[in-house]
This record gives C-alpha cells, sequence and structure tokens, in this order.
C-alpha cells in the first residue's frame, strides 16, 4: 500500500478497497459498500435516527424520480443543481413527455407534498425524515467522498415562523456535531457557510468542518434554513390563530456516507485504517494461535472467551476459520482493517491463564502488548474501548489545532493552506472568494460559532471585514 505520507490520496483509494469498505461499481463514479464498511454506515446510522425519532421527527420515503418541473420552480435551487443532474427522458420503450430527474436532493418532492399535507397552524411544525440513496454526477468520483450515487439522510421540516425554523436548523447541526465527536471521533468545527458557499435555494447555510490528516478540510454535514424560498415555489401555507394566510418556513439538513471516508482519513495511519470503538465493526478480534490439537484447543477457549465478551455488550470476532492464514497474516490484517483491540490466545498464554491484548494504538506512550487474565478480560475491555474513543478524539483535536493558524497577510495565506487550515478575515464577496480559491485553492470552509468577535481586513483584498470574526479556509474534499 502506498505510504500515507509519500501520497494521501493513493493512499485512501488503496485502502478503502484493501480494507474491505468498499469496491467500485460497475457505472462510473458508483460504488458497491461492502459489509464491513455498511456496517460502520449502519452503526452510525442508529445512532443518529435515535436522535431525529427523540426529537420528534418520523421517517418517510419519496420518490427516486422528481418531475424536472418541480426543480424548475426555485430558480437558485434548478441552477445548482443543474451541472449534476441525471435526467431520464425515455422509459417503457417511449419518450417521456416529461423528463424525470434521479433525485439529487428532495426539497421539491417534499415540498409538494408538504403543501398538500399542510392547511392550518396546527399542522406544523411537520418533521419528517429520510435515509435514501441520490444521485449527483461526479465528474472527479473519489469512493466515499464524491460519488455519483450514495446514501444518507435528509431532514424536511416546516414551522411557523423563522424562530422556531432557525431553532429546528441549529438543532440538526448540533446533532451532527454529537454524532462526529461522540461517535466518529472527529471533533469538527461548527458554524456558518459564507454566501457564496450557500446550498442552492437557503437564505443560510451551516456546517460541521473535520480536518483530516493530509490538512485538508471535510464537510462532514449541513443544516439549512430555507426561509420561505420553497413555501413559495410550492405554496406551502397555512391559516394562522387569527385566520390570515401565511408561508411557512422550511429546513432541511443532511449527513451522509461521506463520513464513512471521514473517518478512514481522519484517523487512519501508515498500517490502515484505525477505526473509533464506537463505529468499528468488530470492536474486539480474537486470534487464536496453534496447529492441529494445540490450536483446537486455542479456538475452543478463544470462542469461550468471545462468548463472555460478547455477553458484555462488546462486537468481538473470532478468527477461528482460516487455518491456512498464518497468526502473523491475521495480526496484520485486522490492524490494517482498524480493529482497537486484538487479543491473542496460545497454548502458552492459556497454560498461563492470561490473554495477550494489543491496541491498535497505544493510548499510552511506551503502551505495548500486555497480558491480562483470562477471567479479567471482559471487564477491563470497556473501558479500554472506551478510553481509546476518547484518545482518537483527543488525538484528532490536537492535530487541527496544530495545523491551524491566524493568518493576516496574503504572502503568508498560501503556504498555510498547503497543509493546514489559516484563520483569516474576510470582505464576504463572492468574487473575492473566487479569486482567492484560483490562486490557492483554497475556500472558506466555515464561519466558526464560537470564534472571537475581531474585525481586521480582508486577507486578500483589503476590504473590511465582514463578519465580525476570522474565517477559516482550507482545502476540501
Amino acid at each position: 500500500m502506498t505510504p500515507q505520507s509519500e501520497d494521501f490520496s493513493a493512499w485512501y483509494n488503496e485502502l478503502v478497497v484493501r480494507a474491505q469498505l468498499v469496491d467500485r461499481g460497475p457505472v462510473r463514479g458508483t460504488m458497491v459498500i461492502r459489509p464491513y464498511g455498511y456496517r460502520v454506515w449502519e452503526l452510525l446510522q442508529a445512532d443518529l435516527d435515535r436522535r431525529i425519532k427523540d426529537a420528534g421527527h418520523d421517517n418517510a420515503s419519496f420518490p427516486l424520480f422528481i418531475p424536472e418541473s418541480y426543480l424548475k420552480r426555485e430558480a437558485e435551487h434548478v441552477e445548482g443543481f443543474s451541472p449534476e443532474l441525471a435526467v431520464v427522458t425515455v422509459a417503457g420503450g417511449k419518450e417521456l413527455e416529461e423528463p424525470l430527474v434521479v433525485r439529487p436532493t428532495s426539497e421539491t418532492v417534499i415540498g409538494e407534498y408538504m403543501a398538500k399535507w399542510i392547511d392550518s397552524h396546527r399542522d406544523l411544525p411537520l418533521l419528517l425524515n429520510q435515509w435514501a440513496n441520490v444521485v449527483r454526477w461526479e465528474m472527479r468520483p473519489r469512493m466515499f467522498l464524491r460519488t455519483t450515487e450514495f446514501l444518507w439522510q435528509e431532514g424536511h421540516t416546516a414551522h411557523n415562523g423563522e424562530d422556531d425554523a432557525m431553532r429546528e436548523t441549529m438543532w440538526a447541526l448540533d446533532a451532527y456535531a454529537g454524532v462526529s465527536r461522540e461517535l466518529a471521533a472527529i471533533p469538527v468545527v461548527v458554524g456558518e457557510k459564507t454566501p457564496g458557499e450557500r446550498f442552492a435555494g437557503a437564505v443560510r447555510t451551516y456546517t460541521i468542518e473535520g480536518m483530516m490528516r493530509d490538512g485538508r478540510a471535510l464537510q462532514c454535514g449541513t443544516s439549512h434554513y430555507l426561509g420561505t424560498n420553497f413555501a413559495k415555489a410550492f405554496d406551502i401555507s397555512y391559516q394562522d390563530e387569527d385566520g390570515q394566510v401565511q408561508l411557512a418556513h422550511t429546513t432541511s439538513w443532511g449527513m451522509t456516507t461521506r463520513m464513512i471516508g471521514a473517518v478512514v482519513m481522519t484517523h487512519g495511519d501508515e498500517k490502515g485504517l484505525v477505526l473509533p470503538p464506537r463505529l468499528a465493526p468488530y470492536q474486539v478480534v480474537i486470534v487464536p494461535i496453534g496447529r492441529k490439537e494445540q490450536g483446537e484447543q486455542a479456538a475452543a477457549e478463544a470462542r469461550r472467551l468471545g462468548a463472555a465478551i460478547k455477553s458484555m455488550g462488546i462486537r468481538v470476532h473470532v478468527d477461528d476459520n482460516r487455518p491456512q492464514l498464518s497468526p502473523g497474516f491475521k495480526f496484520n490484517e485486522w490492524e490494517m482493517r482498524g480493529v482497537p483491540v486484538r487479543i491473542e490466545l496460545g497454548k502458552r498464554d492459556i497454560e498461563a491463564g492470561v490473554a495477550t491484548l494489543a491496541r491498535r494504538l497505544p493510548t499510552v506512550e511506551g503502551q505495548g502488548k500486555e497480558q491480562i487474565p483470562l477471567e479479567k478480560v471482559p471487564e477491563v475491555l470497556p473501558g479500554i474501548l472506551a478510553e481509546f474513543q476518547s484518545f482518537l478524539v483527543a488525538r484528532a483535536e490536537a492535530f487541527r489545532e496544530e495545523h491551524t493558524a491566524e493568518v493576516g497577510a496574503w504572502e503568508e495565506f498560501g503556504a498555510q493552506v498547503e497543509g493546514g487550515w489559516a484563520r483569516a478575515f474576510h470582505c464576504g464577496r463572492t468574487a473575492c472568494e473566487d479569486d482567492i480559491k484560483a490562486e490557492t485553492a483554497a475556500t472558506p470552509r466555515v464561519i466558526p460559532a464560537n470564534a472571537p468577535e475581531e474585525t481586521g481586513a480582508c486577507v486578500r483584498c483589503g476590504e473590511p471585514s465582514a463578519y465580525g470574526k476570522r474565517v477559516i479556509f482550507g482545502k476540501a474534499y
């Protein structure tokens, strides 16, 4: 495998395939998510789905095919998505009277049905969520990060007024930040996008941005306050308490299978994947050691230990059905596939009443393999896994801080965004953003919510800053 330090992109492209997360689909830009990778998505999905339902949202399912006329009702929306659309013009052997767009996102089709379902202020808020696949035609695809087809969750809600809609927008953003930090161990920066980076048709767009181990940014989730833009286009209106007809304020928000790529690039190293325990398909793998009778004895003890570990609610796998492979090969394979904890169990271990435990990464300097009494293994593992999860968050946070710097002069800007993020003042003009991108390939990633208030001159053009705080710039995936 190409070393991460030599070519990060090649390392990533090779690793996601070798670790059995994904395979390339039959159509350029599509992907087959393999069981190991899909399990990561399922674990994230289950946690996010619980949060969504606990907040009062209902899951629904809307059509994959959307009449082209729906998208055209909101001019900014169709203009923003036009280059990415896949359009069906022939079906059943006949040319269609109206082309059908393969779902790139669902604001339009859901807006059509919101208009049907909402009559009164008593129907609000309407809180919907959909787990689905979408299609956005990619010219330069990369597995998980940018593919023509991907999986996601998309929330769509309608509200009585801006205040309620903004509370929803920020709730979704906080939920995404929680999933990123608590499950994926990615300490994201939370904040707003500049007007030039907004979702097509949104009044305001909010984002969570993570730093990958090459210093680039990855947008890990977005939440949009749509105002009444889509309500006007689809007549999403209601009678208020005074009998007056009002337009609903709507929101939309989404998180995708891009998160799998984010986990790979935030934590992975030269040896392969490093999976946070809360998202690891197998949190613990037991490798029995020995041949013939000794091997059978070790395998039997490994299965007994595995059952005890499973009873603690830990996802465990006993690698006892591949006798043709050496223990060393298995150790390297599970290390490459990112398993947080590996347990080695051989004849000598069993005779001594111990198991040899190896962490994917030492959480304390100098910490390597250690031997633990067999009967103690199930009870100590929850603490070890929790410690490892916290360690990954702290390591990623420290890496981000080490690779982020305040930049005041344009001469410093280009060098800083080569391998990290620049915190700089920005005038807010889209033309200036385009100029910065053309010269450095960097874009404004986020106006951080928790950044201190300060003003200054735009790092590029020298005009007064527009946001009362510094903006984070970086190259992005």
